[in-house]
């Protein structure tokens, strides 16, 4: 069964209860709707909707993401210390990032295995364990 992707971008924010704007769904289409995974920068998302007719500036493609990290649709990233990658799949898994050409993938999850993890300070809780794994061709 094909779903059009404005109808899977609108579905997917129904799903958290995100207000449905006309630029929110341009973007959510992009992200989800082909139905696949992605990871994507806000820079490449904002590229992609420039290809579009939904006018969006960077400013609101960045404030997009956040909005969509903080409804849980999106997980937030972050390589070399400033870089932001944006996964639309958001339970715990690892990833690669190809550092020769700056991609992000998901890795297999199949052999990565945690003997314990660090007990947290007190007061406090692991929000989520991120596990980016770099990888470059060997010369």
């Amino acid at each position: 069964m094909h779903i059009e992707p404005q109808i899977r971008g609108q579905k997917w924010l129904e799903s958290k209860k995100v207000r449905p704007t006309k630029q929110r769904l341009a973007l959510a289409a992009l992200l989800v709707g082909d139905g696949q995974d992605r990871h994507v920068t806000a820079e490449s998302l904002f590229e992609a909707v420039s290809k579009t007719k939904e006018p969006v500036s960077l400013a609101t493609v960045y404030n997009t993401l956040r909005l969509f990290c903080e409804a849980e649709l999106l997980n937030e990233i972050t390589v070399e210390g400033n870089k932001s990658y944006f996964d639309t799949r958001t339970d715990q898994h690892p990833h690669f990032y190809w550092e020769d050409v700056r991609v992000l993938t998901d890795a297999p999850t199949e052999t990565l295995k945690f003997e314990s993890l660090p007990i947290p300070p007190s007061g406090t809780e692991i929000a989520r364990v991120d596990v980016v794994l770099r990888l470059r061709k060997i010369k």
